[in-house]
């Protein structure tokens, strides 16, 4: 028989750890041979692990989940991560996979792909959540806000005026009203709220 496929589990909520442990468990072909629960923890146990494949949440307290991958990567080049996360923004999904992320997936349907994005990513492949993979196609051909526009986006989103955010970013009311009329066309929305809500499920934005 071949060797189990050996896994490291990145979460910083142990319940979520200890349901991933009970799935692995009663499979054959995996052996789950280590946790952490930040990213500085993730990439002290990746060297002293050298598992075969990380599963790795993005949302975590210091070290988050894409710098984490992309210090994995950086050191170990071969490492292949799939992403456990409740987010499908296509950003965020599109930032994790350009980090190096092999895969994403939703924690809403670990039961139904857990074990098949295992292996998918085990054999070398990429595997995406089909939600994931629709909104990825979605907006493939949009063109991105630029980092003034997030900028200006994070602002609105915490209910700052045009002229709070002129004066926090250095820039005159016409210019911030420039950029509103130019992330509205982008997002494909009428107003600040809608903005601020398809920016955040997109991933580009957190509230």
């Amino acid at each position: 028989m071949s060797s189990p496929i050996r896994i490291l589990i990145v979460d910083d909520h142990a319940m979520l750890r200890e349901g991933v442990s009970a799935i692995l468990n009663i499979e054959s072909d995996m052996e789950l041979v280590g946790e952490a629960q930040d990213g500085a923890q993730a990439l002290e146990r990746f060297r002293a692990l050298r598992p075969d494949v990380t599963l790795m949440d993005l949302k975590m307290s210091g070290m988050n989940g894409l710098e984490t991958i992309t210090a994995i990567r950086s050191e170990f080049p071969e490492a292949r991560i799939l992403v456990l996360t409740t987010y499908a923004g296509d950003v965020l999904a599109v930032r994790a996979l350009r980090a190096g992320a092999a895969g994403y997936l939703l924690k809403s349907s670990l039961r139904k792909e857990l074990l098949e994005a295992i292996r998918d990513v085990h054999r070398g492949r990429r595997h995406l959540h089909r939600d994931v993979a629709d909104e990825i196609a979605l907006h493939v051909i949009d063109e991105d806000l630029s980092e003034r526009e997030v900028a200006v986006l994070r602002l609105v989103s915490i209910g700052k005026a045009n002229k709070q955010i002129a004066r926090d970013l250095g820039l005159s009311e016409e210019t911030v009203k420039g950029h509103l009329k130019t992330i509205f066309a982008k997002l494909d929305v009428a107003d600040r709220t809608h903005a601020v809500t398809v920016a955040a499920r997109r991933g580009i934005i957190e509230l």
